[in-house]
């Protein structure tokens, strides 16, 4: 089969690798569409995570099932299935403490195990989740990215009619957006460089989406929220980024965290001494893939909204990696393995 490799810094090749082994308890899936997601990017411009075991890249993906291993009775050929890339042993203390998501001995399809960027994909059954019949093929490969943002959401402290800003308005920044508003919040501000980013957070339902080269972006939204929002995400990951929602949160407030950094950041504590904000991290998700489906399949989160090409396996390299490297209209691309 074809499959993206990835071996280091904008060193990805397409080309033929073995079909996972089918093994008892296991599907194979003939993978439809894949996306890039950003730490793909990192690890293409910074350089490869200590975690990958083998080159194929590829954890945000939808496939129909082709074929199933012994023992498997949930799944059946014919099921049109996005895939979760997470493994976790399910034996260290923060599996047992339920949070699979930060397990110590975890695997992942496009990490340790072949991923989607690749005609065929073996995953454990546990790991496919049927999808409706009534939503596009597509969409299962935004279950991934969508299951990051309402994550983060979830474990924030945000209230129903709560203010909110979201600092980076590509794939997760806009799915932020709509799961905040999902969830009830009040005044949503975007915080974006990028016209047409900004464009679209206003159409899925922003309040404000400010550009930070022109305006203030902090001072106006303490001036509108009288001292700041309640909660401040960052989905940028950068030093502006993270000053600004820091300074962006009233007394008592939250700053989440949910991007990748590739520099560490100046930063001084008297900040949030001084206002007794919080500062706090969201990594993945946990057991939200069933969830995340449904608010996709419904509509309440947009997915084709983010997703701006669909391109074939072959053109990765050109038309995925280096076409985000340059542009900033870009946010979501597919690998359509159909192309």
């Amino acid at each position: 089969m074809k499959a993206a490799h990835i071996y280091g810094v904008k060193d990805i090749q397409v080309k033929e690798a073995e079909v996972p082994a089918l093994l008892p308890g296991t599907v194979k899936v003939k993978v439809s569409y894949a996306g890039i997601c950003g730490s793909d990017m990192h690890e293409y411009l910074a350089g490869l995570y200590p975690i990958r075991k083998q080159p194929v890249l590829g954890h945000e993906f939808s496939g129909v099932v082709t074929e199933i291993g012994e023992g498997v009775t949930r799944v059946k050929v014919g099921d049109r299935v996005a895939v979760e890339p997470l493994i976790p042993c399910g034996r260290c203390a923060n599996c047992r403490r339920g949070m699979a998501n930060l397990c110590t001995n975890s695997q992942g399809y496009g990490y340790t195990l072949s991923g989607g960027f690749a005609e065929y994909a073996v995953v454990r059954e546990e790991n496919a989740f049927i999808l409706p019949d009534s939503m596009p093929m597509e969409l299962g490969a935004l279950v991934e990215p969508t299951a990051v943002a309402v994550h983060a959401v979830r474990q924030s402290q945000l209230n129903l009619g709560d203010s909110v800003a979201v600092f980076g308005a590509g794939p997760i920044g806009l799915l932020l957006l709509q799961a905040v508003k999902a969830a009830g919040a009040g005044q949503i501000f975007v915080v974006e460089v990028s016209e047409e980013r900004r464009e679209k957070a206003l159409e899925l339902g922003a309040t404000h989406a400010m550009n930070p080269v022109e305006v203030d972006a902090v001072k106006c939204i303490r001036e509108m929220t009288n001292g700041g929002v309640d909660v401040a995400y960052d989905a940028a990951g950068v030093q502006a980024t993270f000053e600004s929602g820091i300074y962006a949160v009233r007394p008592g407030g939250e700053f989440k965290i949910i991007s990748l950094w590739e520099k560490p950041v100046n930063f001084n504590p008297s900040v949030i001494v001084k206002t007794e904000a919080k500062i706090s991290g969201s990594y993945a998700y946990n057991n939200l893939f069933p969830e995340v489906i449904h608010l996709l399949a419904s509509g309440r989160i947009d997915g084709h909204a983010v997703i701006t090409s669909m391109i074939a396996l072959n053109d990765i390299v050109e038309q995925g990696f280096e076409q985000l490297t340059k542009d900033r209209k870009q946010c979501k691309i597919l690998v359509d393995m159909n192309k």
